[in-house]
């Protein structure tokens, strides 16, 4: 007997079919190269004009100078979203729109629109003052947290298969704001390197533009993505929320992250006029428990989900899918390591590469499999769940060896557990006998 059930494929699915049962083709504007070629072309457009105007307003040495200076922090902080994500890393593509949409669309967005609305209220109240005020404490936030806002809500839209978890909110918010920030900080340290050579050469050091770097790359290079992680947390918690029993909660957890950083984006804009020390005694008493609390749930998030896949995968090992190490290799970090090392060291590139894409697919199939034993996968769950079993096998022989070894080393076990729950569909390898 088969044990491979047929099954629709996912694009079929996804489509629908048109009258009389025939295939429905995408039309032209619902076309992935179409699609890609749009958006990149926006981002672009985006970028040169974001460029030229921040440009306009700093000069080009002063540009010059904020690009070089506002670029130190971004690697680190692209690193420390990607660490984040290890346990099921997203693919590049999104993170590279991320941090482009950021950088670039939002930039503009949020540069011609707090422009626009600050001139309106002055001319409106005759008060440049109080303008800029209302600005900075009211408009800036709203306007830009909407727009980081936006890539988020598109990957969560249109990249759904990528965006199942509280972390994929987290590294996708964070990366964003952090593309936001950089062309924020271009424009900051552009200025007052402008205000410097206005003033004449003085003291590095109690120049302006080193207490602008001091202040938005040293002290708070995480303003930023700490607010729009809010709305990142926001779109993930719906992301994992019960598709029938929560409608509502998922309806209203994006938008509630949104207000939540817009809110503390507010405060922190206000700090400055809280008196001399309002800045420090804010950011002492506030943003800093606030970043090590985000911290510890982000990391916390991550460990769960190590422990789904522990907890899930010997379902596919009783199945026959899966050998016994690997929901022990696949479920530790450090196992994951070693586990590469192996890959790396006997198959080259290709294995390493092998591995790092059977770890991810099978990531996903444990936390699609907790999902659906929740009641919270959607409709395409045996789809899904095929397709990523494929994958895991057409993997294996690279995989395999190397998270035994992982596993062997990092969580050795003296017997495997004894699974009694319900079995997925019975895999090439299965044994009807070995439980």
């Amino acid at each position: 007997m088969d044990p491979y059930p047929a099954y629709p494929p996912h694009q079929d699915h996804a489509l629908g079919a048109a009258p009389g049962g025939a295939v429905r083709h995408p039309r032209w504007w619902e076309r992935r190269g179409v699609r890609v070629t749009a958006l990149a072309t926006l981002l672009a457009v985006s970028g040169v004009v974001i460029a030229a105007l921040v440009r306009e307003q700093t000069g080009t040495r002063g540009f010059l100078v904020g690009l070089g200076l506002a670029v130190v922090p971004v690697p680190l902080l692209i690193a420390a979203f990607r660490w984040l994500d290890r346990v099921r890393p997203g693919p590049w593509r999104n993170m590279v729109f991320a941090f482009a949409w950021g950088a670039c669309a939002a930039a503009l967005i949020a540069i011609v629109a707090n422009s626009f609305a600050t001139r309106w209220i002055e001319t409106a109240t005759a008060d440049p003052t109080g303008a800029d005020t209302l600005g900075a404490t009211v408009i800036a936030p709203i306007v830009e947290e909407s727009a980081k806002a936006a890539a988020v809500l598109l990957v969560f839209l249109f990249r759904r298969r990528d965006f199942d978890s509280v972390v994929d909110g987290i590294v996708i918010a964070g990366i964003t704001a952090t593309g936001f920030a950089f062309t924020e900080n271009v424009l900051y340290l552009g200025n007052a390197f402008g205000t410097d050579q206005l003033a004449g050469s003085g003291p590095v050091l109690s120049s302006v533009t080193a207490a602008t770097f001091f202040v938005r790359v040293v002290m708070s290079p995480f303003a930023h993505p700490l607010f729009t992680v809010l709305t990142g947390i926001g779109f993930g918690i719906a992301a994992v929320t019960a598709r029938d029993r929560g409608r509502v909660r998922r309806f209203l957890l994006p938008p509630a992250g949104l207000l939540a950083a817009m809110g503390m984006h507010a405060f922190w804009n206000s700090s400055s006029s809280l008196g001399e020390y309002g800045f420090f005694a804010v950011y002492a008493v506030f943003m800093v428990p606030v970043f090590g609390l985000l911290t510890w749930l982000a990391v916390y998030t991550r460990q769960r989900e190590l422990r789904t896949v522990r907890e899930e995968l010997p379902a596919y090992v009783a199945a026959g899918w899966l050998t016994f190490p690997e929901p022990f290799g696949l479920g530790s970090l450090k196992a994951r390591r070693l586990a590469r090392e192996f890959a790396a060291h006997y198959g080259g590139r290709p294995a390493a590469e092998a591995l790092a894409a059977y770890e991810t697919d099978a990531t996903s199939l444990a936390l699609l499999r907790r999902r659906g034993r929740g009641g919270r996968a959607g409709a395409d769950f045996v789809v899904r769940e095929r397709e990523l079993l494929e994958a895991l096998w057409e993997r294996r022989a690279a995989a395999r060896p190397a998270l035994a070894y992982g596993a062997r080393l990092a969580a050795p076990v003296r017997r495997p557990p004894v699974y009694t729950g319900p079995r997925p569909t019975p895999g090439p390898a299965y044994n009807p006998y070995r439980y």
